[in-house]
């Protein structure tokens, strides 16, 4: 026979909470109904609070803008839970002076069986990275979805590379993700975007500052590697594969993992303009395609003829 848990054990959970949070280095809050329950200091001072000051206790309606914001949130923040996945989105807060500010919003149930009951909230200010989205020049230049360079930009700065006498070597690399669309098919296309956009956020966490990653189209991707020869290029390709390979999609009560086919491809004479020298790496992904899947394959180019290698 099981017995419920002690109060001073549901104190000490709490307590651990507590410190936990005032430690915590993201904006985290955990509501209950339509009040902050426990919030952490980061939480606080994100929308003005200090030592004096708490929003612990405090209606959920203090940091919203107007009432029909606020009851336009719990509802969405309602139908989401109930589709079984987190509410992620973008929306105006009201700090405790006054002040505005556009936060990204991440909620999710503390218990999917109970997507009625507490939640916790995860905040981060997104102003400035809103007002830089909203310049036509990030715009023309950056996959909305992604936020990596678009293909016309991808373009536009592997033209520098084609056919430039520099000395220096210069890979690319291109990606497609095996079996995609059996995630959109089992579930959705919401969740396969949210699917792309960690994943993006994942392929520039493998690469160089200087290398550039693109979205090219749905899900295949692209990297140019500056100063990088083939051989450091395989590694980085492999190094991408196994990346994505170990990635797991989480969202809400939905589960998927992927793998992908990699091509690589160095720039050479041979592939004298932009449109030259992606077809050959996409020519090295579909070889790794046709074996299988989750590999690499290289491009190889010598004099009057081409061949593919296995990575």
């Amino acid at each position: 026979m099981q017995h419920a848990p002690q109060p001073e054990v549901h104190e000490q959970v709490a307590a651990r909470m507590r410190a936990l949070l005032v430690r915590a280095p993201l904006a985290v809050a955990f509501v209950d109904g339509d009040r902050f329950e426990i919030v952490s200091e980061h939480f606080n001072h994100l929308f003005g609070h200090g030592d004096e000051t708490d929003l612990s206790g405090a209606p959920v309606r203090q940091v919203q803008v107007n009432d029909a914001t606020h009851a336009a949130l719990q509802e969405r923040m309602g139908q989401a839970f109930a589709a079984g996945r987190p509410l992620d989105e973008e929306q105006e807060y009201v700090r405790r002076d006054g002040s505005r500010f556009w936060g990204r919003l991440t909620a999710t149930p503390v218990h999917w069986e109970q997507p009625a009951g507490e939640a916790m909230w995860v905040v981060e200010d997104v102003t400035a990275a809103r007002a830089l989205r909203q310049q036509p020049t990030w715009v023309a230049k950056h996959d909305l979805l992604t936020e990596l360079a678009n293909r016309r930009e991808f373009d536009r700065r592997l033209s520098d590379h084609v056919g430039s006498r520099r000395h220096e070597p210069v890979s690319l690399l291109f990606l497609d993700v095996d079996r995609f669309g059996e995630i959109i098919q089992g579930m959705g296309p919401e969740v396969a975007d949210h699917f792309l956009a960690g994943l993006g956020r994942m392929l520039v966490t493998k690469v160089r500052a200087s290398d550039l990653v693109a979205r090219l189209e749905k899900d295949h991707f692209a990297v140019l590697l500056p100063d990088c020869d083939q051989h450091y290029a395989e590694i980085v390709a492999e190094k991408i594969r196994a990346a994505i390979a170990a990635y797991r999609l989480r969202w809400g009560l939905h589960r998927a993992r992927v793998k992908a086919s990699v091509g690589v491809v160095q720039l050479q004479p041979a592939l004298e303009t932009v449109d030259a020298a992606l077809s050959a790496a996409m020519l090295a992904c579909t070889e790794a395609k046709a074996a299988g899947g989750d590999c690499v394959r290289v491009f190889v180019s010598n004099g009057a003829f081409s061949e593919l290698a296995g990575a």
